[in-house]
């Protein structure tokens, strides 16, 4: 991996800059290299686990659609088959009252299938809801929430949550923050991301060589303030930047820059919450 290749390089460059290094300095750098190497292999596994989750989701879904469909076309057929009988003057009315019955059936399983379907649907509705309920009008215009393939991606522009150019929390963050932990809280057992994201304009910072750093110390900002001032567990919590290498809009205008200076909060339910919530979508669904 290049973060196993950089830490040589770094330490290499530490010695010959300071001409020595103690037993000390080298067993800290050891240590965070440590750190850095674990956290990296975490965050892969919580990336597998998700995707295996959506394949799981997505697998129900394709299934229900296939059954849905299926019911609908024998429905169909069945129902030709009454009107050819109730046409027929050879067939009896018991073969007419069979037909019936099987309609019936066929009619209570679609509408089984249906609901099923629309509960699946809900998900993304219901997620959105809850996550948007603490949020005044004003906070929600800074405030991306979006449900894609079962994970929950808050964005909150930078100027929400930092001081200008730094990685320092902001005192007007503190309310926002407050919110996005309660709903954190209300789902105590998912996985947190702190993504921090910038956009491509070198930052000119003495203790701050580059947007990777940038990103990173911004995103290790937000983890601290939701455990340290919003009680949110730890193990729950990670911190990542990705510096400019992920934008969503064209760097080269100020409104595209702006968007692309964001913190995403990614909420990731395991497969046994991810049905619970298919279990609590709302009860009236739309009729199809």
């Amino acid at each position: 991996m290049k973060i196993k290749m950089l830490f040589p390089v770094l330490l290499t460059a530490a010695i010959a800059v300071s001409g020595c290094v103690s037993n000390k300095k080298y067993n800290d750098l050891q240590a965070s290299y440590n750190r850095l190497d674990s956290n990296t292999r975490e965050l892969r596994g919580k990336y597998l686990l998700t995707e295996r989750n959506y394949a799981v989701a997505s697998d129900r879904i394709k299934s229900l659609d296939d059954q849905l469909a299926s019911e609908r076309a024998n429905n169909k057929q069945l129902q030709s088959a009454l009107d050819k009988c109730l046409s027929s003057n050879g067939q009896g009315n018991i073969n007419i009252s069979k037909l019936v019955d099987e309609i019936n059936r066929s009619n209570r399983y679609i509408q089984e299938l249906v609901n099923a379907k629309n509960k699946s649907d809900s998900l993304n509705m219901v997620l959105t809801n809850n996550l948007t309920r603490s949020l005044s009008a004003q906070e929600a215009q800074g405030v991306d929430i979006q449900v894609l393939k079962g994970v929950v991606y808050i964005s909150l522009a930078d100027n929400m949550l930092y001081k200008s150019g730094s990685y320092e929390i902001s005192d007007k963050a503190g309310a926002t923050l407050a919110k996005i932990a309660k709903i954190i809280t209300d789902y105590s057992n998912y996985d947190v991301l702190v993504e921090g994201n910038t956009d491509n304009v070198p930052i000119v910072q003495k203790n701050i060589r580059n947007n990777w750093d940038l990103s990173t110390l911004r995103a290790s900002s937000v983890v601290q303030a939701l455990q340290n001032n919003y009680q949110v567990d730890p193990k729950r919590l990670t911190a990542g930047g990705r510096g400019e290498y992920n934008p969503i809009a064209d760097n080269s205008t100020p409104s595209g820059r702006a968007q692309n200076r964001r913190t995403q909060i990614i909420i990731t339910p395991k497969l046994d919450q991810f049905m619970d919530l298919i279990g609590k979508a709302p009860e009236n669904q739309p009729k199809q």
